[in-house]
C-alpha cells in the first residue's frame, strides 16, 4: 500500500480524472513523484467500479482501494446488508474478510467484527479504509483465519466464511475441494460459534451440498436482476428437522420465497396458458422448489420440467417476470405471419432461441415476448405476450 496515494492532491486528481481512459492514463508519465500512472491508473479504475456496486466507498474520501479485480469479487453492499440481517447476537468471526464490505456491514449489528484476511497487503488497506469509514468497533488481523481462531479462546455470535472456489483446474464444485476446507474444520467452526454463516459457489448443486454438510439449520439465496450472487448455508450445532430454503430476490424492491423439502405438495396442471405467465426469478429456481412455487402464489404450473407457471390473477408480489398473455400460437401460425416481433425466451423446447429467431426473422422488442415452451396437455406451445413486471 503506497500511502502516497491518500495525499489530497493525489485524491483530487483521481477524482478529476474518473472517466479518464485508464489504458492511455497508465502509460502516460504520472504527475506525481511518489505514485506511479499505473497505481493512478488502479485506483481510477477501481474507484469506478465502485460506484454503483460500493456506493458507501465511492463517495467516502481518503479511499484506498486494491486491484479492480477485489471489487469484483467482493460483495455488494446490498449483499452485504443482508447477510448481516442473518447474523445471530454477539461478536462476529469473518475469517476470509477480503475487502471487508461484509465486515463493514455485520458491524452495524454486533458490537464487536474480528476482520481476518490472509493477504497482508489488503489487509492494510481494509485497516485505512474502515478508519475513513468511521468503523470503530472491527479489528483487523493480517494473517490466516482459521489459525487465529485456534490461537485465542473467545466464543462468537457468528463465524462468517467465505472459501476460495478456484482450483488449478476451473471451476470447483465439491466444498471439500476450497480453501479453508470447511468440511475438515467444520467441529472447530461449531464449537466455537453459535452461528456459521458458509458462503459457497452459487454454482454449487445445493443437493450435493447438504451430503457433505451436516448441522444445515438454513439455506439462503439471493440474487440482484435476476442473477445469483450468494449461496448461503446457515449451520448450528443443534440444528434438527428440515431445512428451511430461502430465495431473495434484492431488487428495488425485496421479494422472498421460503419453504422447506418435506413440505406437502400438490401437483396441478392447466388445461390451457391462463391471461398471465410467470417467469420465476433464478434465486426461486436455484432452490429447487418447482411445485412449492406453484403452491404459495396459487399459481398453475406449465408441464413437469416446464419452469412456467400461470394463472387468472396478476400476482405482483411474485419475486420473478410477469407477463400478460396475448395470443396462444403453434408453429405453422408463425411461418404465416411475415412481421414477427419479440423478445425470443425458449423453455422446455427443442430449439435455441438464436435458431428460433433466425428460422422466423424474429426482430427484437422493448415490450413483446414470444415464449417457446411446452405445456401438460397442449404439447409444444408459442406464446405471444407483453411484460408487465421485470426482475
Amino acid at each position: 500500500m503506497n500511502k502516497a496515494v491518500l495525499n489530497k492532491e493525489v485524491q483530487d486528481y483521481i477524482n478529476c480524472h474518473l472517466q479518464a481512459d485508464v489504458h492511455q492514463l497508465a502509460m502516460a508519465k504520472s504527475p506525481f513523484a511518489e505514485v506511479s500512472s499505473r497505481e493512478l491508473a488502479t485506483q481510477i479504475s477501481a474507484k469506478r467500479k465502485s460506484e454503483k456496486k460500493l456506493p458507501t466507498w465511492y463517495a467516502t474520501p481518503f479511499i484506498y482501494y486494491p486491484e479492480p479485480l477485489s471489487i469484483e469479487q467482493s460483495s455488494s453492499e446490498k449483499t452485504a446488508a443482508y447477510k448481516a440481517s442473518l447474523l445471530a447476537k454477539g461478536s462476529v468471526l469473518d475469517l476470509t474478510g477480503g475487502f471487508g464490505v461484509d465486515s463493514y456491514y455485520f458491524s452495524k449489528r454486533a458490537e464487536r467484527v474480528v476482520h481476518c484476511e490472509i493477504n497482508t497487503g489488503l489487509s492494510e488497506i481494509v485497516f485505512n479504509n474502515l478508519k475513513a469509514l468511521k468503523t470503530p468497533n472491527i479489528e483487523c488481523i493480517a494473517g490466516d483465519g482459521l489459525a487465529y481462531l485456534k490461537s485465542i479462546p473467545d466464543y462468537f455470535g457468528s463465524i462468517y466464511i467465505d472459501p476460495a472456489r478456484r482450483s488449478h483446474s476451473g471451476k470447483v464444485f465439491m466444498l471439500q475441494d476450497c480453501t479453508p476446507n470447511v468440511i475438515e474444520h467444520l467441529d472447530l467452526l461449531l464449537n466455537r460459534a453459535t452461528r456459521v454463516i458458509l458462503k459457497a459457489a452459487p454454482l454449487l448443486d445445493i443437493s450435493a451440498a447438504l451430503k457433505e454438510l451436516s448441522h444445515v439449520a438454513q439455506i439462503h439465496i439471493v440474487s440482484t436482476k435476476n442473477e445469483c450472487k450468494e449461496l448461503l448455508f446457515i449451520l448450528e450445532k443443534d440444528a434438527k428437522g428440515p431445512v428451511k430454503i430461502t430465495s431473495t430476490a434484492l431488487n428495488d424492491s425485496v421479494k422472498q420465497f421460503s419453504f422447506s423439502k418435506e413440505d406437502p405438495i400438490e401437483i396441478h396442471f392447466p388445461s390451457a396458458v391462463a391471461t398471465y405467465l410467470y417467469e420465476p426469478d433464478v434465486a426461486l429456481l436455484k432452490s429447487g422448489g418447482f411445485y412449492q412455487i406453484a403452491l404459495q402464489y396459487d399459481l398453475l404450473k406449465l408441464e413437469e420440467q416446464t419452469q412456467l407457471y400461470t394463472s387468472e390473477e396478476y400476482k405482483p408480489e411474485f419475486p420473478g417476470r410477469i407477463f400478460k398473455v396475448e395470443e396462444l400460437l403453434q408453429a405453422a401460425d408463425l411461418k404465416k405471419n411475415k412481421n414477427l416481433s419479440g423478445n425470443v425466451i425458449v423453455r422446455n423446447y427443442p430449439a435455441k432461441a438464436e435458431e428460433l429467431v433466425k428460422k422466423y426473422k424474429i426482430k427484437s422488442s422493448d415490450e413483446d415476448f414470444l415464449l417457446f415452451t411446452k405445456t401438460k396437455y397442449t404439447g409444444l406451445q408459442i406464446i405471444r405476450a407483453k411484460i408487465l413486471q421485470h426482475y
